[in-house]
């Protein structure tokens, strides 16, 4: 049965395993434990091979590593390869312009809110909205520049107000 939802979950992992950053579009994994349980055996299963996908628990990943980091699509078993292929390439070509050129886990955890902002330009909800970097990398942009106050995180808020105490002090 075709349909929109092609994405059930993104993962980053290091080296070790550990989670950096997981988001999981379905119900197929539902409680931070099973979660756990299904990332230590995709993981198990993927960082001693050079190939891009894998067929684990009926589903399908396909997956990238670079230096320290370990990326992961995933999708049903009769999902389309290439499809997946091209939102892992997205999200990776997003992070290494954003990044530039420096996709390591110290650097991806500096930046995790860019990180958050390209997978939700990327897949929504299990769909997939964007495949092209540049364009993701342009969104992010303007998101974090001129959002309206009603749409800024409060992190974004409270250094716009850090800025503008600091120049009022300068003045």
């Amino acid at each position: 049965e075709p349909s929109l939802y092609t994405v059930k979950a993104v993962l980053i992992m290091d080296n070790d395993g550990e989670r950096l950053y997981a988001k999981y579009y379905d119900d197929t994994y539902p409680t931070a434990k099973e979660q756990k349980a299904f990332e230590k055996n995709i993981f198990n299963k993927t960082h001693r091979t050079d190939s891009e996908i894998a067929l684990l628990e009926g589903l399908t990943v396909v997956y990238k590593s670079n230096i320290d980091l370990y990326f992961y699509v995933i999708g049903s078993s009769h999902e389309n390869e290439l499809m997946l292929m091209s939102v892992l390439n997205c999200l990776f070509d997003s992070l290494s312009q954003m990044l530039r050129k420096n996709v390591e886990k110290r650097t991806l955890l500096e930046n995790m809110e860019g990180l958050f902002l390209a997978v939700d330009e990327i897949v929504d909800g299990g769909v997939i909205l964007e495949s092209d970097p540049q364009q993701v990398v342009h969104r992010v942009a303007l998101r974090g520049d001129d959002v309206p106050l009603t749409e800024q995180t409060v992190t974004q808020v409270l250094q716009s107000a850090k800025e503008q105490i600091k120049w009022s002090l300068l003045r």
